[in-house]
């Protein structure tokens, strides 16, 4: 059907309508950790189309150097269809279109947990986001309590593009309002148990001149300690990051509400999380990832310390273990620790901690260490990278 309107002369309503306070609503979104059964299921609100433009903006704002997600003629010649979106890119799109169901309540976040890539994402795809509740943990009365999440994102046919869990640290609602109730949800939860990734490489060694020397497979062997030079100091473009990719957490970009915080939260707004590894990821990519062509994953990831405009956080990888991949000798499968330090040097960093840099901070109280206040995150990733010969 079609629809018009004639439009007649608009007149001024607001003088004669008189005002009633006491009919004001307060729409609330996120869920208080009550609020948050397991089992329950989101289907997450607007979804997200994918642009050349908006990939590339963001691949270069966090200092992106694998060409994969920068040249179309590489990535083509690597097999895929276009340009692909960076992986630190969907996941922090999946990750946001969730937060005004499941986190937009939620003092923190405590980890990441089994996060697969299973397809490419292109120009003019558009992802949706489900999350189901897997577990809800009290702590006792009054104190805060963790749920744990699952999430998939699919594209426009209803494939899955990335799957993973989290954590999340939530109050209880108490005698606040309750939150929108969200649309009830009558189709299967998406999502693969047995997680499969196909991608349409060919193998192609092209063009070695757009990447540096040293970064193949071969060079990355288990024990090696790699300092990434750079650091990156963050500012309030942070706030305006946090939207772009619609994360709809108050505490990233709202002054009023994060200095009405009590306690070590309360001040300026908080980096959000998801940008903080995007720039760790990118300023490490052109020491051990230029040469990757997918991201498998990663798991066990943590924030050990907020981040704020102002600082600086710098990135060191240690090389965990180097796998063959059967039937496709151009490549290896790498796994690698990224550690995330602020307002210090990496290379400082390193020569202040020593290996205790390297050790879970969730680990280091049984050890009878103590934890790092110069660091900011810590994770696991797997990365299907070529090899210098074929």
């Amino acid at each position: 059907m079609s629809l018009t309107l004639n439009l007649s002369e608009q007149p001024e309503l607001a003088p004669d309508v008189p005002v009633d306070a006491g009919a004001a609503r307060f729409p609330q979104y996120g869920r208080y950790l009550d609020e948050l059964e397991p089992g329950q299921v989101f289907e997450h609100p607007r979804g997200f189309t994918f642009t050349a433009t908006n990939m590339l903006d963001f691949a270069r704002t966090f200092m992106q150097a694998n060409p994969l997600y920068l040249n179309t003629e590489y990535a083509r010649a690597h097999g895929f269809a276009d340009l692909p979106a960076s992986p630190q890119m969907v996941f922090n799109v999946i990750l946001s279109l969730g937060v005004q169901n499941d986190s937009e309540k939620a003092i923190a976040n405590l980890g990441y947990y089994q996060v697969q890539f299973l397809r490419p994402v292109y120009p003019g795809d558009t992802v949706r986001a489900f999350t189901r509740v897997l577990e809800r943990r009290d702590r006792g009365a009054d104190k805060p309590g963790i749920a744990r999440i699952r999430t998939v994102g699919v594209n426009q046919r209803d494939e899955v593009v990335l799957q993973y869990e989290r954590k999340i640290f939530v109050g209880w609602r108490g005698e606040r309002p309750p939150t929108t109730p969200a649309p009830q949800f009558d189709r299967d939860f998406p999502g693969e148990d047995e997680a499969r990734v196909e991608l349409p490489l060919d193998g192609a060694l092209v063009a070695p001149g757009l990447t540096g020397p040293n970064t193949y497979c071969e060079d990355l062997t288990p024990g090696q300690i790699i300092v990434h030079a750079n650091g990156r100091t963050i500012t309030d473009e942070h706030m305006a990051l946090t939207y772009a990719v619609g994360n709809s957490h108050p505490l990233h970009f709202d002054r009023v509400y994060s200095s009405g915080l009590s306690g070590k939260m309360s001040g300026e707004p908080i980096v959000y999380g998801g940008l903080v590894f995007a720039w760790l990821e990118g300023l490490a990519s052109r020491d051990v990832s230029e040469h990757a062509v997918w991201e498998l994953g990663f798991t066990e990831g943590y924030h050990t310390q907020p981040a704020f405009a102002g600082d600086t956080v710098g990135a060191l990888t240690r090389i965990l273990a180097v796998e063959d991949v059967p039937g496709a000798d151009a490549y290896g499968i790498v796994t690698m620790q990224l550690i995330g330090v602020k307002n210090i040097a990496a290379a400082e960093a390193l020569q202040k901690h020593g290996a205790d840099l390297f050790v879970k901070e969730d680990s280091k109280r049984a050890l009878g260490k103590d934890k790092i206040s110069d660091k900011i995150f810590e994770i696991e990733r797997r990365l299907l990278i070529k090899r210098r010969t074929v």
